[in-house]
């Protein structure tokens, strides 16, 4: 399995959710003008208190993804401002992509086995 899956968990900072989903919005137009051919899966999701948000990404391999979090770098930086991160990988992501998110300390999940 080549493909990385990824959920991005945020517990957004009471008052953010505004300044939030503005970044929300950025984010959503860099990845389709740049990541058209690479990022599979692109969805964000937010409860019904609108102060948590999941998004579910699916990327082509680890080098689409190393793409994405250099395209994403500064917003994401501030997203980390305005809410609390927790990410899960999903795949054999290679030990590039590793080591540029270890300090987000994802929970990683290895690809056992599916249809």
């Amino acid at each position: 399995m080549e493909n990385i899956q990824l959920t991005a968990r945020f517990l957004i900072h009471k008052g953010k959710e505004d300044e939030f989903k503005n970044i929300a919005n950025q984010c959503l137009k860099i990845v389709n003008e740049k990541e058209k051919n690479t990022t599979l899966q692109y969805d964000w999701y937010f409860d019904a208190e609108g102060n948590e948000c999941v998004i579910r990404e699916t990327y082509a391999d680890s080098n689409a993804i190393m793409l994405h979090l250099e395209n994403l770098g500064e917003l994401i930086g501030q997203f980390l401002q305005i809410a609390d991160f927790y990410p899960e990988i999903y795949g054999n992501p290679s030990e590039e992509f590793l080591k540029a998110v270890e300090g987000m300390n994802p929970k990683i999940y290895s690809f056992y086995q599916g249809l």
